[in-house]
Order: C-alpha cells, then sequence, then structure tokens
C-alpha cells in the first residue's frame, strides 16, 4: 500500500461500461514523511475520499478487489483514508570505516 493525497478528481463521458458509477480521483504519491514523490496518478475509490484527504492505495491486481465480483479494468484504487501518521525513523549511524588494506604475499617465485 502506498500513501497519497487526493488533488483533483476525473470524468469522463465514455468508459467501460463496468465502470458505470465508479469514482476516479487524482492522487499525488507521498513519502511517509508526507512529502510528494513521483507522478500523479488516476486511482479508482472505494472509500468516498474527497480533494485534499490523505489515503492510500494500492496498484496491480489488488486494485480490482474492493470491486468484486465486478472485474474493473483498473489498476490503482484508494482503499483507505487516513486520519493520522506517525514514523519512527532510527537515527543515522555514521558510516562504517572501510578495512585496512591487507598486503598479500606474491605466490609467484622468481
Amino acid at each position: 500500500m502506498y500513501l497519497g493525497r487526493v488533488v483533483g478528481s476525473v470524468w469522463c463521458t465514455v468508459k467501460n461500461p463496468v465502470m458505470t458509477g465508479c469514482r476516479m480521483l487524482v492522487v499525488q504519491p507521498l513519502t511517509p514523511e508526507l512529502r510528494n514523490t513521483g507522478k500523479q496518478l488516476i486511482c479508482t475509490d472505494c472509500t468516498g475520499a474527497g480533494a485534499g484527504e490523505l489515503v492510500y492505495w494500492v496498484r496491480g491486481k489488488e486494485a480490482g478487489f474492493p470491486f468484486h465480483p465486478d472485474e474493473l479494468p483498473v489498476d490503482t484504487t484508494v482503499v483507505g483514508i487516513v486520519d493520522e501518521v506517525h514514523v519512527s525513523r532510527p537515527e543515522a549511524h555514521p558510516p562504517a570505516k572501510p578495512p585496512a588494506p591487507q598486503h598479500r604475499k606474491s605466490s609467484r617465485k622468481s
């Protein structure tokens, strides 16, 4: 699952008949720290999310699962509305010291 923010919606006058009544949203993918990452994408919506809401979305085959038994031709779907995000990252450790160069004895005989 991925985090995103709803930034708009899509209206289609012509679409696959099985998608009649299916909402589509423009979503901006976000990092766990809620910074924009990647390009905006179009997601179907099974939650009723609105503009400005923080959501989580899935991609791939799982994107069609919320609409079962219908099989929608979708590859991204908003599956939840996020209330809060708590991120705890471990402190970065200083880079390890590189190992000292080892001197090899030559196995060649002169």
